[in-house]
């Protein structure tokens, strides 16, 4: 590893330091993946999907904390800070106008834990479901090759 120069001073004083990974940062809201706990889309957000899963990690680790983010509007978020207040787990709203992430809520820890599966099944809702089976099979109907 080199010596910093004058020239790594610079860089740093007018760019800020370096990150490591700063596109996995910019995906899980300023964290690493290696670190989190789980991670809820923006769509799970606003739909309200995932608390339950978000409650239960909340109540194994004490040392969590949450990220949102902040292109969400606040009465979708108010639920999940709410979630956080109960259980004393530290939340923030992440919001970072050049970056673009999926994800509406990350909890995370301060240390690595290199859980495998950190995305919470999108739940479909029973009548949509059905509805959308109706019409395939409607649309399937009208091309069936006649007997």
């Amino acid at each position: 590893m080199k010596k910093p120069d004058m020239e790594d001073y610079l860089q740093e004083g007018i760019y800020g330091s370096r990150q490591t990974k700063p596109g996995e940062r910019k995906q899980y809201l300023g964290t690493l993946r290696e670190r989190v706990l789980v991670a809820l889309t923006k769509g799970q957000v606003m739909g309200e999907q995932g608390q339950e899963e978000l409650e239960e990690l909340m109540k194994s680790y004490q040392d969590a904390k949450l990220l949102l983010n902040g292109e969400i509007s606040y009465r979708f978020l108010s639920p999940y800070m709410d979630l956080a207040e109960r259980h004393n787990i530290h939340h923030s709203t992440v919001s970072n106008q050049e970056t673009q992430s999926e994800f509406g809520a990350v909890l995370t820890l301060d240390y690595a834990i290199e859980k495998e599966h950190i995305r919470v099944e999108a739940q479909e809702e029973v009548g949509e479901s059905s509805e959308e089976n109706g019409w395939t099979n409607f649309f399937k109907s009208l091309f069936k090759p006649s007997k």
